[in-house]
């Protein structure tokens, strides 16, 4: 499919960019192996983020006020704690695991993918993390954006229209101006309501080699690639092929 006109990309970040589980799967057994306890650290990691839609939409049904992601996370792991019969950890043994989130690392051809599409169009941060979540893994993931743009700028969570919306209108585009990107259809889906191009990332490990989730694209998608290195040479080749 040919794209004109496209001359931003902002980019679900979970999932999308960093593989959570991965990261979260590892910060855990580290945090156990120095205080002595023992869990399965994996369905850990799949139950913390199992709670961030649920409690996410608390706020965005009005049962919490505003509430940003680092809260979130941390109620969402007092929770857990108790159902794992975690005990011992302090208050900063709690607060530096939450931090966890902050320190994600990149999909292997994230950085790479986004330096080069970079070099060609605004690229932006398009996530329900707050701003200091975003720009503290940008920092240490070397993820390298243009702009972080977060849906607490909106106080409202993906798949609420006003995120995208505040996305365009913040960056002074159109929104067929500008491309989501993302692992997870619903985020796009919604995207294309507000009039966003739709780029769907094929992330079959995200959950882990045991959960793959159905990766059958809705036709609708402008593309459908594999990482972000084949979105940048696609949107990349559909330039020079305009120009020449």
């Amino acid at each position: 499919m040919m794209i004109t006109g496209v001359k931003a990309l902002v980019f679900d970040v979970f999932g999308t960019v960093v593989d959570w589980r991965t990261s979260i799967i590892q910060e855990c057994t580290k945090l156990g192996e120095a205080k002595g306890i023992e869990a399965d650290w994996g369905l850990f990691a799949d139950g913390w983020r199992g709670k961030y839609g649920p409690f996410m939409n608390k706020v965005r049904q009005g049962e919490l006020p505003w509430t940003n992601v680092d809260a979130l996370h941390r109620m969402a792991l007092e929770e857990l704690l108790i159902e794992y019969d975690i005990n011992g950890l302090s208050k900063s043994d709690k607060a530096e695991l939450t931090l966890a989130w902050h320190r994600l690392q990149p999909w292997p051809d994230s950085v790479p993918g986004l330096a080069r599409l970079k070099q060609h169009f605004i690229i932006a941060t398009l996530s329900n993390g707050n701003v200091a979540l975003l720009t503290n893994m940008a920092k240490n993931a070397g993820l390298p954006w243009d702009t972080v743009l977060s849906a607490e700028l909106a106080k409202a969570y993906k798949p609420d229209p006003e995120v995208y919306e505040m996305a365009t209108s913040l960056l002074g585009l159109r929104p067929e101006q500008v491309m989501m990107v993302a692992a997870h259809q619903g985020d796009l889906r919604a995207a294309q309501q507000v009039g966003l191009r739709t780029a769907f990332v094929l992330r079959p490990l995200e959950h882990g080699p045991d959960n793959v989730p159905d990766l059958t694209p809705d036709p609708s998608f402008d593309l459908v690639i594999r990482d972000l290195g084949e979105l940048a040479g696609e949107m990349i080749a559909q330039i020079h092929s305009k120009d020449g």
